[in-house]
């Protein structure tokens, strides 16, 4: 029976493990807290789940969905990921991560920020720029006409390979972004990034936007509905195919939002 591993068990990975039992694959779920705490989520995703340690469920997954924020990648069990193909959803926030030179330059990327460190593992970055609220929604059988492609990007072809057959058995199609040095042409604010997804792109902007400035001062306006009550577009892997392509890169400095 196949098992996906989780280490993170927020938003983004809670509606992953949903797909993936959905689709019949078992998911082993694990936090930064202990497993009790994920007694309730586990309960929800049904007899398929099960809460573990990061480490147990490292060593557990066929594959790996790492969805933590990055500033806590450096506690990732890179010894028990050894050799696994992990799916990172990780994007770098810096309000939110603090700030790494590395990345405000452009001198790497931050999928192989986390890869230098898991470097045992084959690395898949995956996910990350779709908005957690679209994936249920939008997730379609194979076969589907209105299916949605997703973007990955990977050195390891074979890793790949695995995680574009995972993400097909979740409910969609994929396109093949390049190697890791490529993941930022589906970093936040650039052309692939959440929009595309959106029925509603300017009021999901302007949500976030009314999101952002509460992070930054709380006490800036009211909190703004969260998340939109937007149902989500299916985007087309040849639409994806020419965001990718025409994509810009948005180093921190290029971004509206940080």
């Amino acid at each position: 029976m196949a098992t996906l591993g989780f280490i993170g068990s927020g938003s983004i990975g809670t509606k992953i493990a949903r797909l993936a039992v959905d689709a019949g694959i078992d998911v082993v779920l694990s936090n930064s807290r202990d497993p009790q705490s994920l007694s309730e989520t586990v309960a929800g995703l049904g007899e398929r789940a099960r809460a573990a340690t990061p480490e147990e469920a490292a060593r557990a997954g066929d594959w790996v969905v790492v969805s933590i924020p990055l500033a806590a990648y450096r506690d990732l069990p890179a010894a028990a990921l050894a050799g696994r193909t992990v799916l990172d959803t990780i994007n770098y926030i810096p309000m939110r991560d603090g700030r790494v030179d590395a990345l405000d330059t452009g001198a790497t990327t931050a999928a192989e920020l986390v890869q230098a460190h898991l470097a045992g593992a084959h690395l898949v970055t995956a996910f990350g720029n779709i908005c957690d609220f679209h994936l249920l929604p939008l997730a379609r059988p194979a076969g589907a006409t209105d299916r949605t492609a997703l973007p990955i990007a990977g050195d390891d072809p074979r890793a790949k390979e695995e995680a574009a057959d995972l993400i097909g058995r979740l409910g969609f199609d994929t396109v093949d972004a390049g190697p890791l040095s490529e993941s930022w042409r589906f970093e936040p604010e650039t052309l692939p990034f959440a929009t595309p997804y959106a029925a509603d792109p300017d009021a999901l902007w302007a949500a976030y936007a009314a999101y952002a400035r509460l992070a930054e001062d709380p006490d800036n306006g009211n909190p703004p509905q969260w998340p939109p009550a937007d149902p989500g577009t299916p985007l087309p892997a040849s639409r994806l195919r020419t965001l990718l392509a025409q994509a810009s890169r948005k180093l921190t400095a290029d971004r509206v939002f940080t």
